[in-house]
Parts: C-alpha cells; sequence; structure tokens
C-alpha cells in the first residue's frame, strides 16, 4: 500500500469519532482480550442500522459492548438488540457501557451461551440485521443461522473478513484465514445475497438479502 492510501485510508477510518463512553467499552474490551470493532467499522453499523430502520438486531459476540453502542445509536428508540456471548465477564461490562450510554434496560437482551445453540433457538424471518464478531472457526455455522433468521431485504455483517491483511494474501494458508478466504467466496457466490466487502477496520462483509 503507497503512503498516500495508507493515510486516506487512516483518514476515512477516524472520520467519525467514537463516543466517549466507546472508547471507554473498546479499552475495557482490549483488557478482556476480545478486540473491539473499530471507529470505522463502528460508524458503518450504526449507519447500516439506520439506513434499513433496524428494529430487531442480533449480535453474535458481545465483547465489551463496543459495536452495541454503535447499532443501537442507528436503532430506532423501540429498538431491541440481541447480544450472545460465551463470556459472562464480557457481558457484565458490555451492560455497564449501555447503561451509561442511557440505553434502556429493555432494548438489549444479552444471553450468555453458545451462539450456535442459541441461534438455533430463534425465529426464522424475524431480524433486520444479524451481526457476526465471534470466534472465527464458528463463522461458517453463524453465518447458515443468520440466513434464515434475516427478512428479506435484512443485512448480514461479518466482522475481521479481512483478518489482519492475511485473506488478501494467497501465501497465507493458516486455518482461519482459510476458513474466512472460504467463507468470504461462497458467501459471494450465494444466490440468496447481494454482498459486498468494505475494507473498514479489519474488513466488513455486509450481504442484504434479496
Amino acid at each position: 500500500m503507497s503512503a498516500q492510501k495508507a493515510a486516506s485510508w487512516g483518514y476515512a477510518e477516524d472520520f467519525v469519532a467514537e463516543s466517549e463512553i466507546a472508547e471507554k467499552a473498546r479499552h475495557r474490551g482490549e483488557e478482556l482480550g476480545c478486540t473491539p470493532i473499530g471507529p470505522g467499522g463502528g460508524a458503518a453499523l450504526r449507519m447500516i442500522a439506520a439506513a434499513v430502520g433496524a428494529r430487531a438486531v442480533v449480535e453474535v459476540g458481545t465483547g465489551a459492548g463496543v459495536s452495541g453502542l454503535w447499532l443501537l445509536e442507528g436503532m430506532p428508540s423501540d429498538g431491541i438488540l440481541t447480544t450472545i456471548d460465551i463470556e459472562a465477564e464480557n457481558q457484565r461490562s458490555a451492560k455497564e457501557a449501555y447503561a451509561s450510554a442511557g440505553v434502556a434496560h429493555q432494548r438489549t437482551r444479552v444471553i450468555t451461551g453458545r451462539a450456535i445453540d442459541v441461534l438455533r433457538r430463534m425465529t426464522d424471518g424475524a431480524y433486520d440485521i444479524v451481526l457476526i464478531d465471534a470466534d472465527k472457526e464458528g463463522y461458517p455455522g453463524y453465518v447458515e443461522e443468520a440466513s434464515r433468521l434475516l427478512r428479506s431485504g435484512g443485512v448480514m455483517v461479518i466482522d475481521n473478513m479481512l483478518w489482519h491483511d492475511k485473506v488478501a494474501d494467497p501465501a497465507a494458508r493458516d486455518d482461519t484465514t482459510k476458513v474466512l478466504r472460504d467463507l468470504g467466496k461462497s458467501i459471494r457466490a450465494d444466490e440468496r445475497f447481494f454482498t459486498t466487502l468494505l475494507p473498514a477496520g479489519d474488513g466488513l462483509l455486509v450481504a442484504v438479502k434479496r
């Protein structure tokens, strides 16, 4: 990447500033070892939520609540975020972040457990957005469940789909990179979706269900 392109990427990534609450939650997420989405990716989530008027959102991977804060900002006041994480400590931090942001408790449904088990119990076609940002090896299973859960016109968003610049590097052949590279190609070819890959943060794959 040229220095000019790198500078442009950095400018775009920081074009929308995160709130102090989101910044604090991001630092807490880093301490917990669950790397949060950055400002560029977060702003994209907020924009998508606002664009589709998302009232029902599922998040796979609560982390410390950063992505949830961005999504909730873009959702209408009666929108509900269902967020799933296997780590209860992550979710305690997320709840603190939501409360600090003044989010009414009835607007979040926080579920602790294995995401694939929780997703399988959820209702077909009932959700406007599904965000996937959890264990990478589990992504293919989460995508299949997301395909079922989304309404027509709903949006699936998958984070880390550039995976530290490894996905674009043919020489990178570690297991995680191969899973994400193959998954991106399979979604791109899936006629159920209109798909694009945004170079925000670590790569956001965005797919709209036809």
